[in-house]
């Protein structure tokens, strides 16, 4: 099992920055990504970001590219997502999510995280 805390969500103007974090706790030598997503109400949930944990590999949506950059810090299991540049369609509870296993599998596809967080709010205003 691995548990997945997240933090740092809140309420910013347009143009703000927040920083999002990730711990993660349990059996964390077995993870092979960590992925942030996003799902603002009614819509369905969106991929951000997400880093490859043993090659490194990043992707990120075309919606945030350049403005989000997602980071780990492997000795205290957390990965982080920097937004700059926040645009109220940013809106959204994001969820930070955990894949485990030997073979890596997509990292932009929700269904492939075996574990996700509680999730944050982040509302950034117009």
């Amino acid at each position: 099992q691995v548990q997945l805390v997240e933090s740092g969500g809140g309420l910013v103007q347009a143009g703000g920055s927040l920083r999002l974090s990730c711990a993660a706790s349990g059996r964390t030598a077995g993870t092979s990504a960590m992925g942030w997503f996003r799902q603002a109400p009614g819509k369905a949930r969106q991929f951000v970001a997400a880093i490859a944990w043993r090659r490194g590999g990043l992707s990120y949506a075309d919606s945030v590219k350049g403005r989000f950059t997602v980071a780990r810090d492997n000795a205290k299991n957390t990965v982080y997502l920097q937004m700059n540049s926040l645009k109220p369609e940013d809106t959204a509870v994001y969820y930070c999510a955990a894949q485990v296993g030997a073979v890596l599998r997509t990292i932009t596809t929700g269904a492939n995280y075996d574990y996700w967080g509680q999730g944050t709010q982040v509302t950034v205003s117009s």
